[in-house]
């Protein structure tokens, strides 16, 4: 019978290790992988794929300046007279669009245009354009709305019922929950337990998942004296016509969140805050200073004491071509920098601390 088999863990169990075995992304250095009854050793995705198993990994894959229909059929265009046949790969991607419930995304625009929630709905497009047999899905829901989620799940249950092996990667306790026939845990590497959805509570799962009793994961909230001193103070901001007379202050070790749905400014407001826009209006104050930052450069400065974390990591966030170590000294180098030339001994100090300090699971800096 169709299965929907839920693989959780923390950050660095090996959870996306495996999949890139199973997706012919890594050779494994020991033991065997057995599909359809029979022993398969990927050497590469494009393999895997031709078997039959496609994988949605957690980092998207479209191509950010192509369009939805050219991405859906990347690596199968349909052809006419030996011509890519555009009309045909424009209802393809509808059609693959409507089987994920995304009527409502061009076909003709450009990814680069969609926010990402959206972005990723048509990387399961894509996916099933494929026709896979075995459908991996890493972290799928990690970038979408509510409703998108909602109708991930719907596709998930309907690709069940139609006979579609799924392996699902979560460690969304509500989504292994409501999706899975079956839990498998793993810790550091290692498979601790596979069992029925619905025999373990919670508090067992999460327990199996750190390797210790669970218990309060955050601690209580500190009660404070008095109301915390302002950090930042935004008055007014707009821009163009996505943002509009915005106020927030955030106090000193105080966390703010914004809410909405997807696309209603929330992005726009931290690119204006950061200096990634231009033609930004109204006032920021940096503990009581004006500030304007002219530039992401600016932003990071000793004086304005900004960093962003982006919505899209791969694309905004990291430089891939770079080792680990390299990024994550890149914003750092006027710190550890001697005139023109970079302190080697202090770059690799500061590295290591900060591997230490964030508890980064990795197998060296130089990766």
């Amino acid at each position: 019978a169709p299965q929907l088999m839920a693989q959780t863990g923390e950050n660095g169990a090996g959870k996306s290790t495996l999949i890139k075995i199973i997706s012919g992304v890594t050779r494994p250095d020991a033991g065997t992988v057995a599909f359809e009854g029979r022993e398969v050793a990927f050497a590469t995705p494009q393999e895997a794929n031709a078997a039959g198993i496609v994988t949605i990994f957690q980092e998207l894959s479209v191509m950010p300046d192509l369009s939805v229909a050219d991405n859906i059929s990347i690596t199968r265009p349909p052809r006419r007279l030996g011509l890519i046949d555009h009309r045909a790969q424009r209802r393809r991607a509808e059609e693959l669009l409507a089987r994920v419930g995304c009527e409502d995304i061009n076909p003709i625009e450009r990814v680069r245009n969609l926010p990402l929630s959206r972005r990723q709905m048509v990387e399961i497009a894509k996916a099933l354009g494929r026709n896979p047999k075995l459908l991996i899905l890493d972290e799928a829901t990690s970038a979408l709305t509510a409703a998108d989620v909602e109708r991930v799940y719907g596709i998930l249950h309907k690709l069940r019922s139609e006979g579609l092996g799924l392996l699902y990667i979560s460690h969304r306790m509500h989504e292994i929950k409501e999706l899975a026939d079956t839990i498998s845990v793993f810790r550091n590497g290692r498979h601790v337990e596979t069992f029925p959805t619905g025999t373990r509570n919670d508090e067992a799962i999460i327990g199996m998942m750190i390797g210790r009793e669970y218990k309060n994961v955050y601690p209580p909230k500190p009660v404070r004296a008095a109301p915390p001193a302002p950090v930042l103070e935004v008055r007014n901001l707009g821009w163009v016509d996505r943002l509009h007379d915005i106020s927030v202050t955030v106090g000193k070790g105080e966390i703010v969140g914004l809410g909405g749905l997807d696309g209603q400014g929330q992005r726009e407001l931290l690119l204006a805050l950061f200096g990634v826009l231009r033609g930004v209006e109204g006032s920021v104050e940096v503990e009581g200073r004006p500030v304007k930052p002219g530039s992401p450069a600016a932003a990071t400065r000793r004086d304005v004491g900004m960093a962003l974390i982006p919505e899209d990591r791969k694309t905004e966030g990291l430089m891939l071509p770079m080792s680990i170590g390299d990024n994550i000294s890149l914003t750092a180098l006027r710190k550890l920098t001697r005139g023109v030339v970079i302190d080697a001994g202090a770059e690799k100090s500061s590295i290591a601390a900060m591997v230490e300090k964030l508890q980064i699971k990795i197998g060296s800096v130089a990766d």
